[in-house]
Order: structure tokens, then sequence, then C-alpha cells
């Protein structure tokens, strides 16, 4: 093996330990904010001499004193992160809301700027006593609060007060809250990076709440032709929306869509022959199924992403007077997108997807979701048992309901069966967070026994002929790497140099 071999493996490890270092500053973090609420000390004395034997048992006599020299560096910096949380809870920052389950809002903040971010999900009748303590330095403010806080500032920005809406507050050394909207910026640049053109074209923009406000005061901004409104109510709404199938330009500034209703679309878009973008200010999931609809029109698309990466750098500029750069900006973004993204691998039965997608959740510390293995949990059987007593069609139908539910989470390894390509539906859940890749292999190497499909009298050959199409139309890449590790290292570099690409 060559120096450059040797040095990719290294690379690779290298990946990997920065990667489980992350995890466990998170970790840690957890814990800090547990310490904390209870009241307990950061350091613990005893604690830590006991994970250091343990660790250096683990090691080997070999490689004890490096692991030791290693983790106490770990350590520390783990103690150093908590007492930074605990010197001044008050002067944290947050996310107001409502329903905040699934905000990417704290990880984003984390790679933005050195500060504590908490989730802050607060009922309606609890907002007068959250106002009433203030308890916090500076908060972003999502749905549906945005208009809800204004009675409680003390003063607001000229563009907050134009737009009616704040998504940001500050809240000075007199104790007195100043509001401000930065989605303006944040929907401003998301037009400057995927280079869409508003000037003169006719715009629709969904919804009418405190996201559809700024993304109309841009639009305005940028000289727009014409920007329609379309609401529930009023003189356009979604009953009316085919006289103005002319537009240009299609902007999603609605909820719907969004996790965990992912399936949902705002509107067909049958018959919406003149537009040239659609973007979706939704970024859970990153495909969302109206983007996906926009694709097979071969209309362009952007999610919103960007836009909250940009406006989360300018609340981050609000909240500690720093300025930061477009290379924090796309870094941030870059990472928030490959975390968040699922590596789904699809291939014929016997492929070897299952030991790669294994070695693949090993390499990333993502969790692992093979869909047969959830259909043998949910149903109580063997996926042979439930094709031979109840036929391929309730097969299928039980897969679909799985697949769904995998193709909603985040940041994990889906290994599906050979026939998820058989359905359409699947496709579109797995493409909401999900990078495609075919595990191949000749026809000659694949495993037949215990699987019913490749047994059938048109053989594996007739199979591949139905399938192989589908795959083909399916994948974002296709892997022939032999070997269950070198599959999944390649597999891996190439879902990296995916996100390294589209950083551009």
């Amino acid at each position: 093996m060559g120096i450059e071999e040797l040095r990719e493996k290294i690379d690779s490890i290298d990946t990997e330990l920065v990667s489980l270092y992350r995890q466990r500053m998170a970790v840690a973090d957890e814990i800090g904010a547990y310490k904390r609420e209870q009241g307990l000390p950061i350091f613990d004395e005893a604690r830590e001499m006991v994970l250091l034997m343990r660790l250096e048992q683990l090691a080997g006599p070999e490689h004890a004193q490096g692991i030791r020299a290693l983790y106490e560096v770990i350590l520390a910096q783990s103690r150093a992160r908590q007492k930074k949380a605990q010197m001044d809870d008050s002067a944290s920052f947050g996310l107001l809301g409502e329903k905040l389950d699934h905000s990417y809002s704290p990880e984003l903040h984390r790679l933005l700027g050195n500060y504590t971010y908490c989730l802050l999900p607060i009922a309606p009748d609890k907002l007068d006593d959250f106002f009433r303590k203030r308890n916090f330095r500076g908060i972003n403010v999502t749905i549906p609060y945005k208009k809800a806080v204004l009675p409680y500032l003390d003063t607001l920005s000229p563009l907050a007060h134009v737009i009616g809406c704040v998504n940001t507050i500050i809240k000075d050394d007199t104790g007195r809250l100043h509001g401000y909207n930065t989605d303006v910026f944040g929907f401003s640049r998301l037009l400057d990076h995927a280079h869409v053109e508003v000037t003169g074209k006719k715009c629709i923009v969904l919804g009418s709440g405190g996201a559809s406000k700024a993304v109309q005061y841009c639009l305005h901004q940028r000289n727009v032709g014409e920007v329609v409104i379309i609401s529930r109510q009023g003189p356009n709404n979604y009953s009316n929306i085919k006289r103005h199938t002319d537009a240009n330009v299609l902007i999603n500034a609605t909820p719907v869509g969004t996790y965990p209703h992912n399936e949902e679309i705002p509107l067909p878009l049958d018959g919406f022959d003149c537009l040239e973008w659609v973007i979706d200010l939704t970024y859970d999931p990153a495909r969302t199924t109206l983007i996906q609809q926009a694709e097979m029109r071969g209309i362009k698309t952007e999610n919103g992403l960007y836009m909250l990466t940009a406006q989360g750098k300018q609340a981050s500029e609000l909240f500690t007077g720093n300025n930061l750069s477009q290379q924090t900006l796309d870094k941030a973004r870059h990472e928030l997108a490959m975390n968040t993204a699922n590596i789904v691998l699809i291939g014929m039965p016997g492929s070897g997807k299952t030991e790669a997608g294994k070695e693949i959740s090993r390499i990333t510390g993502r969790p692992l979701i093979d869909t047969d293995e959830e259909i043998q949990r949910e149903t109580g059987m063997n996926c042979e048992d439930i094709l031979t007593q109840f036929g391929e069609e309730r097969f299928r139908e039980i897969e679909a309901q799985v697949v769904q539910t995998a193709g909603k989470r985040r940041g994990v390894v889906i290994v599906t069966g050979g026939g998820v390509v058989t359905r359409d539906q699947n496709l579109t859940a797995l493409r909401w967070n999900g990078i495609i890749f075919e595990r191949w292999r000749p026809l000659e190497e694949l495993a037949v026994q215990g699987r019913p499909l490749s047994c059938l009298p048109d053989g594996l050959h007739g199979l591949y002929e139905k399938r192989a199409p589908l795959y083909e139309a399916w994948r974002d890449e296709r892997i022939e790497t032999e070997g269950a590790q070198a599959a999944a290292q390649e597999i891996v570099r190439r879902f990296m140099a995916h996100f390294e690409e589209t950083n551009e």
C-alpha cells in the first residue's frame, strides 16, 4: 500500500474522530445543563479518575499513556464548556416558539458563536409570564409569536417597524427589550446565493404570516413585477389561484410540508407552466414534496436552509456584537446540511447493502435503520414469511409505511430492501432528507437463499431487468466497490463530496 493510500486511511480515521469528539461535546453540554438545573458541581474527581482508569485498561499497556493524555485534554474541554454555561444562566440566548422539538437553531448557533443557546417552547397562555421574567439576554422568535411579541417590546428597529414582525429580541443592560427582523436579510441572501432573479417577475407568495411579510418586503426592494399573496381567505386564495398560473416564481412561506407532515403539499403545480423557480422556506425536510414536484418538472428549486443560516448569522451578530464572516455562514450551512442528511442504500437483494450500512454507521456514528428489520419489529414476522403468507402487494404496503417513517428521520443511515423501488411514494420519502446510493454487484455474486423473489421462475436475471432502470432513476451515485468496508468508505467519501460541491 502506497503513502497516499495510507494517508487516505488516516484522513478517514481523523474524520471519524472529529465526528465522535463533536458528539461527545454535545452530550457534555447536556450533562452541563442537567448539572446547572440540579445545582451539581461541574468537577467530579472520583468519576474522572474511574473513567481514566477504565480507558487505560481498554487501551492496553501499549496505548494507556497516550489515551490518558488525550482524555485529560478532552475532559478539560468538557469542564470548560460546562463552566461557561453556568457562569450566568440569565445571560443566555434561545429560540421562543410553541412547538420546537425539531428546530435546527441550537445546532446552528453552536456553529455560529460560543454562547449558550436553548429551545424555549412556551404555550400562548404563558407568554405574559415569560416576558415578565425576561430571563434571557437575547432570543429568536418563531411561529406563532412573531407578531404576538410586539406589545412586550420597548423599541423596534426601523425594518421591524415597517414589516410589523420581529424574529430577534435583545435585552440591554437596563432590561429594555429591542425588536429586530433578520428574516429580510436571510431571504435576501438566499436569493443572492441561489442566483434567483426576481426583477420584473410575477411572484406568488403562499402564506401571509411573519415569514411572508419579510419575503414581500424583500421582493419589493428588488423591483419585482407583481407580488400575489395567497392565503386561505382574502381576494387571492387557494380556490382561485389558477388565475395566476402565469407566475414566474413561487415561494412557500407556510409551514405546510414541514416535519412531521412531510407528505403534505400546499398546492399541486399542474398548469403553472411559466414557473422558473420554486422556493420553499422549509428546511426540514431538505427536499419537501413541493420541491420534489418542481424538480420533476425541471423547475429550479431552493429550500430554506440558506435563509435560516443567514438570518441566524445576523441574529448572532446582534447577540454578541461580533461580526461574522461569509466563510462562517457557509461553513455553518454546509455542516447543517451534511449533518441532517440521510445516507440511503438501495440495490438488488444480496448486494451487500446491510453490511455496508453497518460499516457506514460505525464510521460516521450515525444510527442505522434497516427497513427489513423495522418491518419484522413492527409485524413480528420476517419478510420472507410475510411475502409467502400474504403476498408481495401486502408486503409492499407495510414496507411503504416503514420507509415513510424512516425518510422523516435526519442524520441516519437507511438500508432498504431490494424492491423498495417498485413504489414511487418510497422515492419521495427517501429523498426528503436522503442522498441515495445504489450498492451494485455482479448478478453471479448475489445471494438468493432466503430471498423468495430472487427464486421466482424468471430468476434473478428477470428481477434485475425489471429493477435496473428504477435503480438508475432513483440513485444519486452507484457504488461498485467490492467489500463492505471499502464500499462504506467510498459512500462516505462521495456523500461528503456531494455537500462540498453544493456548498460552492
